[in-house]
């Protein structure tokens, strides 16, 4: 009998909560439409509120993932995190998109911006040069796999900056290393240089370097 009472009890208790939503009481307010979601997410990018933009965009692609706005939204939840200096999560957002949808005619831009996610944390040239050989990858395969492309063109560009970089890495480093009388080490350098990188301004100064180390170990040589 105790059953049956705590039985009615329960219904009761739940006809009341329909008869809440029946009249407006807690009831759950309505997912915006997906149409809805993209038009705030580029209202908010648009006015540089990229936490705001990621939050719509991934709503769109989490609540709708079969709407014509889905990838869309994959994309430009990408481009929130770099346009929000979050480089670590842009460029694996980057490739996501790349990896679920390769035949996409965005993809050129896509791995632009991999490229770009690196090349924006490049380094000094007395620094670690990681993120210089990381966007040089990157920029050399999308110059490879679409050399035609708007972006590939644009990629040239910073490959040359690239490149500059790293081979003025060098010469830094084999400077520091004849300063210290290390020859052997910066000579190493020098000729890695020469070999590794093309010719943008440090040729000369390299073979002039080059010729001072191969003097000194000479020298050294015969004092011996």
């Amino acid at each position: 009998m105790e059953m049956v009472k705590n039985f009615a009890s329960i219904l009761v208790f739940a006809i009341l909560l329909s008869g809440c939503s029946i009249f407006g009481f807690g009831s759950k307010v309505s997912d915006k439409s997906p149409e809805d979601l993209m038009r705030e997410g580029l209202s908010s990018f648009d006015k540089g509120d990229y936490t705001d933009a990621l939050e719509s965009f991934q709503k769109i692609r989490d609540r709708y993932p079969y709407s014509k706005f889905a990838i869309y939204a994959e994309l430009k939840l990408a481009d929130s995190h770099f346009k929000g200096n979050e480089l670590d999560e842009a460029i694996e957002a980057y490739r996501d998109f790349e990896r679920l949808h390769p035949k996409n005619t965005a993809i050129p831009y896509v791995m632009y911006q991999q490229g770009m996610c690196n090349f924006t944390r490049m380094n000094t040239i007395d620094r670690d040069q990681t993120y210089t050989e990381l966007a040089l990858k990157d920029f050399r395969r999308l110059e490879k796999q679409f050399p035609d492309d708007t972006y590939a063109l644009k990629a040239k560009r910073n490959i040359r900056k690239c490149l500059t970089n790293l081979a003025d890495h060098e010469l830094y480093v084999g400077r520091f290393y004849l300063k210290s009388n290390q020859y052997i080490a910066a000579l190493k350098r020098f000729e890695y240089l020469i070999s590794h990188y093309p010719d943008l301004g440090q040729y000369a100064k390299a073979f002039n370097y080059m010729d001072i180390c191969k003097k000194e170990l000479s020298e050294k040589d015969l004092s011996e």
